[in-house]
């Protein structure tokens, strides 16, 4: 059915797309007959909005591509340790090598995941998927163009003898599992379900820009990592989304590539190389403390 397609694309998420569309369809529909636009006019933010949703589509679109590319260099790598490197080999076939490769790949995703939170030069490619105000099955769409940091995590995985076909489909898997999670129809589910997986409730956290929300609820499959590693938050509020600094445009070449702009600025501008490093590995809004008492002085001013 997809021998018109490259083979590194054949593969689970370009197989969902219909079920993509048809949660976009039901959801859009839905939206449309249970809220009322905002003030503005526009649409509440758990709906639609044109542009909006027109970016984030266009974004998964190209994001397909990239990720295919992605994969296929990553396949000489993965290869090669598993046919030279890995100490053990485990079967293709096998349920537990299934069960190994999604539960190990989700565990490396939560990793993954908060480092492209707390390091400003992951955060710069991770950032293009959360800057929709909205919320919907659409933002799930908004993917980033640059994986090769996630390409980089899984590596372990094949040293410890997963295959590399394995690897790529529990990492497909994994992303159409969390599409359902971004939406705003579904409120908390049942308590032992939601104690262990990740839920909208959970990742409508994880998206919000409030501050008793930033930097929470990681995980992709399983909540629990989110537990046991303290970055867990329930749901208290329905949250304002997007970033805290919001780009204020559709574009999506702007909205995948500003970050990687105002960090080379911020590089460009630091006199110290500890500076320079501080704000390329440090987190995002790290800066010196020079800068921050000159930016005190300028509020305390205005």
């Amino acid at each position: 059915m997809l021998d018109f397609l490259p083979l590194a694309m054949r593969e689970p998420t370009v197989l969902a797309i219909p079920f993509f569309a048809l949660m976009l369809g039901l959801e859009f529909f839905a939206a449309a007959k249970l809220e009322d636009a905002d003030e503005d006019g526009r649409a509440p933010k758990g709906s639609y909005y044109g542009k909006d949703t027109k970016a984030s589509l266009w974004m998964g679109i190209v994001s397909i591509g990239t990720s295919a590319l992605g994969k296929f260099i990553a396949l000489f790598g993965y290869v090669a340790i598993f046919t030279y490197v890995s100490p053990w080999q485990l079967p293709v076939t096998a349920w537990y090598t299934w069960v190994i490769g999604f539960i190990g790949l989700d565990f490396l995703f939560y990793w993954e995941h908060r480092t492209a939170h707390r390091v400003r030069l992951v955060w710069a490619t991770h950032q293009a998927h959360h800057s929709s105000e909205y919320f919907n099955f659409a933002t799930a769409l908004r993917q980033k163009w640059n994986n090769s940091m996630s390409m980089i995590m899984w590596t372990p995985l094949v040293f410890l003898g997963v295959p590399p076909a394995v690897v790529f489909a529990c990492y497909s898997l994994n992303l159409i599992y969390q599409f359902w999670i971004h939406t705003e129809r579904i409120d908390k589910m049942w308590r032992p379900f939601e104690f262990v997986m990740n839920t909208p409730s959970h990742h409508r956290v994880h998206h919000g820009s409030d501050p008793e929300y930033l930097d929470k609820n990681y995980a992709g499959t399983f909540i629990i990592w989110d537990r046991m590693f303290g970055s867990f938050q329930a749901e208290l509020f329905r949250p304002n989304y997007g970033l805290t600094k919001p780009v204020g445009t559709y574009n999506i070449w702007k909205l995948q590539t500003h970050e990687y702009v105002n960090l080379a600025h911020d590089v460009a501008g630091a006199p110290r190389l500890r500076d320079k490093l501080g704000y390329v590995f440090g987190p995002p809004g790290w800066a010196p403390e020079s800068v921050k008492a000159r930016r005190a002085q300028d509020q305390a001013a205005a």
